[in-house]
Formats: structure tokens, sequence, C-alpha cells
């Protein structure tokens, strides 16, 4: 029996990442699409007057700006390529520092960039980007505008976890990662690929008598590093206890 490719990333993103998976070598394989973590409005968009730039960690605060206000001409500092693709498709300027958090300060910083700027961004972030910009001298607010609310995992996903045969999760935030374990450690052999050391951080250690584990992270936190990966968790699942890779 294959491997299960179990997806808990929010939607729209899920649906796309499996499409990826299915066009990548190796990509036939069962998936489920159960999102641990739901996308919702959040808090007011502050006037924009007086902003020279904007500040985007996540495609979803991108999609709810463009939800919120009209307004294009304020150039962005995007954290990743996604990111700042999502910004050019909807009318902005966008740079992308190709990274995470602490690139993203980096760049900010390279670039000599005097601000006002704004963080738009979701109840739970990473890093204090706007905090860590001010004692850098560069005026910054945030703003909060979206929250991601967790979401349980579904019955097809639950029993996929109970199961035997071996379960591939990509986890693209330490908060789904948190959300595979929330009811106890699957019985079904796991490799996590996580998008970053720190959704690897949230799996716990391998208890005893559990089935078998393994954890790989993907070398940057973005998905095309994480389809880089693939062929790596596919290896590993087959390579669990119980599965054979079909001749």
């Amino acid at each position: 029996m294959p491997p299960t490719v179990l997806i808990t990333r929010p939607e729209p993103y899920g649906a796309e990442f499996a499409a990826l998976l299915r066009a990548a070598p190796g990509g036939d394989v069962p998936v489920i699409l159960s999102p641990a973590l739901v996308i919702e409005a959040a808090g007011a968009l502050p006037g924009l007057d007086g902003y020279h730039w904007l500040i985007f960690t996540s495609r979803s605060g991108v999609r709810q700006f463009v939800a919120l206000s009209e307004r294009r001409d304020i150039p962005v500092y995007a954290v990743g390529d996604a990111t700042a693709q999502e910004a050019r498709g909807a009318g902005m300027r966008a740079i992308s520092c190709s990274g995470d958090a602490g690139d993203l300060l980096s760049r900010i910083r390279a670039d000599g960039v005097r601000g006002p700027m704004l963080h738009l961004r979701g109840e739970h972030a990473a890093a204090n980007v706007a905090g860590a910009l001010r004692d850098a001298g560069i005026p910054a607010d945030e703003a909060v505008i979206y929250a991601q609310r967790r979401a349980p995992l579904s019955a097809e996903a639950r029993a996929c976890l109970d199961g035997s045969a071996p379960v591939i999760a990509p986890v693209f935030s330490p908060r789904s990662a948190a959300a595979l374990f929330a009811d106890g450690p699957p019985r079904a052999p796991l490799v996590v690929l996580a998008i970053s050391a720190a959704a690897a951080a949230r799996v716990p250690e391998r208890a005893h008598g559990a089935a078998a584990q393994t954890v790989i992270v993907a070398e940057r936190p973005d998905a095309a590093a994480m389809l880089r990966a693939w062929p790596a968790a596919l290896s590993a699942a087959y390579r669990l206890e119980g599965t054979m890779r079909p001749q």
C-alpha cells in the first residue's frame, strides 16, 4: 500500500500544493486535504496616509488587504517570492526578500528604507517585525487584519493517522505541525515534511512504543523548497516498516 499524503494547510493553499505534488515525480499517491487552520478576517485596516511602505509576511495578509482596500500605490516588502507574487498579481509593486522574517529585516535595513512602514499581519506572528524595525531606527507600525482559527482534522484525516499505512504530512507552520498531534501520537508511521525548523520543533519526540516517525526540514521556508524535499519524504515513507515501493 502506498503512503498517503495528509495536507493540513489552509485553503486555497492546501489544494494548490496538492496540485503541485500530483505533478511531481512520485506524486500519484492518495492525498487527503484537511485544513488545520481556517483564515478569517479580524481587526480593522488603519488609515494608510503617511505610510511609505507596506510589509506582508504571508499571502493571506495580501489577500485580506486587497479585500479591505482599493489602494495599490504603496510599495510592498514581502517575506518571500509567493507573497510578493500575490501582491504583484493584485497590482502592487513588491520586493521579495526570498526567505523568512530575518531575511525581510536584513533586506529592509540593507536598502536604507526610512519608513514609515506598516506591517499587515495575522493574529499569530512568528516575529515582531515592526518592533525590530523600530529598534533599528525605522518608523514602523503593525495591524492585525486576519486570524487563523484552529479547525479539527476531518474523520478521513483521523482515520489516516490511526491506520497502518505510512503518512506523509507536509506542515507549513508551527501551529499546523502541532495540530497533527493534538489528539495524541498517530498510530500510523509518519513522515513530517516541515517548512522550517520552527515547524519541526513542534513535532513531539517519538513516544515509547509509538509508530516510526521521521522529520524532514525544507532547506528554505517556502513551497518550492518543500517540493524539492518531496523525493526525500517519499523515500523515507517507503522505508518505514511494512511499506514496499512498487516495482
